[in-house]
């Protein structure tokens, strides 16, 4: 594809519609090749004419057309997948959300509300969808894609396989990640930070490490997962991170709605954030235990708490934090409305555009 044709493609995406004289003045080229590539993108069916013309005649010059992306060039996917519903958006290449829809999540039919989101969020005439992006509220294998289970995980939808569940309606790449990386790269773009230690503290526990911008996923896809990482409890004694809620009466049912007193797996959220000065006290020295052991082995510049109840805890999180030997700053993440979903809707964005630009 000729240089100029990816330049006309990126300057339609931020312009929306232009003439061919416009677009040799935003791009900085002559108007005949700006006309050659427009001619060329139009025959490939990714630039049309909108029909609409500008005034003309009377010393205004000659009539110009008015140019666009061409609406066949398709949409993508963004899809997150938590104990509080399924949710899919449909996403142009402009930035904007042109369908949505959210089902519940019930831990067995989370494979039918998937389905479901994604076909309502399309339409029944909807574009075609280039690509999907997806977060999951569980471990994910990097090399397939699957949900992976792991002891004490709060939302048990087994093996699911999302690009199997999403291929019917993708025509392109699926990708799949864990809900914590998401929020973490949401939280890097709005913050503008390239190194940092992301801690998601909700119902269930997870860590997320940017380095030099980019996330750290390790070698199956798992790093970050702290649930079982050893940290200190209330009497002083070394406790795995997720037996602490236990022992503070912090934990119920997980979100099947199963488990015996002594197997719940799901942190009480509503619960821990009324809790009293004690127990939030002793939160935030378990909290710091982990915060050491992230900093010895990652190294972060700086250490934010996201979350349903972690940037509550921060001013206790840093109490902790500051008698530690190596001591970074500990903030609340500054995204805290739909942090997965936004990282999730951003790179679905991202991909589709770098397809277009592409000429794909």
């Amino acid at each position: 594809m000729e240089t100029s044709d990816e330049h006309v493609l990126r300057t339609l995406m931020r312009h929306r519609r232009l003439t061919r004289a416009e677009l040799a003045t935003e791009i900085g080229i002559s108007r005949p090749t700006a006309g050659e590539s427009v001619r060329r993108l139009a025959a490939r069916g990714l630039v049309a004419d909108t029909g609409e013309r500008t005034p003309g005649g009377r010393g205004r010059g000659r009539v110009g057309s008015y140019y666009a992306l061409s609406p066949t060039i398709g949409v993508a996917l963004a899809v997150t997948i938590a104990p509080e519903g399924v949710v899919a958006e449909c996403v142009d290449v402009y930035g904007d959300v042109v369908g949505r829809a959210a089902r519940p999540a019930d831990p067995s039919k989370v494979a039918t509300a998937i389905s479901a989101a994604a076909q309502q969020a399309r339409g029944e005439d909807g574009p075609p969808i280039r690509l999907a992006v997806v977060g999951a509220a569980d471990p994910v294998d990097r090399a397939t894609g699957r949900l992976v289970h792991l002891p004490d995980a709060p939302f048990l939808v087994g093996e699911l396989d999302p690009v199997a569940i999403l291929g019917r309606f993708v025509d392109g790449p699926i990708i799949v990640d864990n809900d914590v990386n998401w929020a973490a790269l949401a939280e890097r773009d709005r913050h503008g930070a390239g190194d940092f230690a992301y801690l998601y503290l909700g119902e269930g526990l997870g860590c997320a490490i940017v380095s030099d911008g980019e996330v750290r996923r390790g070698h199956t896809g798992l790093a970050g997962e702290i649930a079982h990482m050893l940290t200190v409890g209330p009497d002083g004694r070394a406790i795995r991170f997720i037996e602490l809620f236990g022992e503070l009466d912090l934990r119920r049912e997980r979100s099947d709605g199963t488990g015996a007193r002594g197997d719940k797996t799901a942190i009480d959220v509503d619960r821990l954030l009324t809790s009293d000065a004690t127990t939030r006290a002793a939160l935030g020295s378990a909290v710091g235990g982990v915060v050491a052991a992230v900093i010895a082995l990652a190294d972060p510049r700086e250490v934010v708490i996201g979350g349903p109840w972690g940037p509550a805890l921060v001013a206790e999180i840093r109490a902790a934090t500051e008698r530690m030997p190596r001591h970074v700053p500990v903030r609340a993440a500054a995204l805290d409305d739909e942090p997965v979903l936004a990282g999730v809707r951003a790179e679905a964005i991202d991909r589709l555009r770098a397809l277009v630009a592409a000429g794909e």
